[in-house]
């Protein structure tokens, strides 16, 4: 399977799974995630793929920062339904990197490593996510504002006669470069540039209230949430 080369230099994600390690899954229980896997498991690559990828790393970078993140021990809130907007494809990519998973998730094995329930719709959050380690309870709340880099003129041009008409071939190659332009620009371009994917720590009782830990531009669609 061919993926496109920039994939490759988006940063990867290490976590440790417990129960991968349990069931002899993983060397050390050590698992290694890419942007390549998000589109893998997706089926398609798009800013809102991209966003979910990048913004959960940003997450765990902040939850974790000494030692690897511990996938199946962290629980994922969002503000908006998994059937409004994007949010379904949102949480399926958060998925695979935390664990965290809805009613249909892994129950656990001796009464052990269960997932199910870890992913919660929380209406009043104050952004998109909330994630939250269930060891310490430390938690950062995050969002992905897309709306900062345009499409290029030339991309909308297409998708508008894409919606009409079957396009010649050449016109459909363009499209999908165009496309993936803008995911590239996103995840390498605009990846630490403070303005779209937000990340901040919840206070907790008794501390004072966290400044904006980091934020990163992304290039279409709209807001994940």
């Amino acid at each position: 399977m061919q993926l496109p080369d920039f994939y490759a230099d988006v940063p990867r994600l290490r976590v440790h799974d417990a129960l991968a390690e349990t069931l002899a899954c993983a060397e050390g229980g050590v698992l290694e995630y890419g942007y390549g896997d998000a589109v893998r498991l997706a089926g398609h690559s798009c800013p809102t793929v991209a966003a979910a990828y990048w913004l959960t790393w940003l997450a765990l970078r902040e939850l974790y920062p000494q030692g690897l993140p511990e996938r199946g021990g962290i629980k994922v809130e969002f503000r908006d339904d998994a059937r409004a907007g994007s949010t379904g494809v949102v949480a399926t990519v958060v998925q695979m990197l935390t664990g965290a998973a809805g009613r249909s998730g892994f129950k656990g094995l001796a009464g052990r490593h269960s997932r199910v329930g870890l992913q919660r719709f929380a209406p009043d959050l104050p952004l998109s996510l909330r994630y939250t380690r269930l060891d310490n309870h430390a938690a950062v709340d995050a969002q992905a504002d897309l709306a900062l880099a345009p499409a290029d003129p030339a991309l909308d041009a297409l998708l508008g006669r894409y919606a009409k008409e079957a396009l010649p071939a050449d016109q459909l190659a363009l499209m999908g470069r165009l496309w993936q332009q803008r995911v590239r620009h996103l995840l390498l371009d605009l990846a630490h540039d403070p303005g779209v994917f937000m990340v901040r720590a919840v206070e907790r009782r008794g501390q004072h209230s966290a400044p904006l830990l980091m934020a990163s531009q992304a290039s279409s669609c709209r807001r994940v949430s």
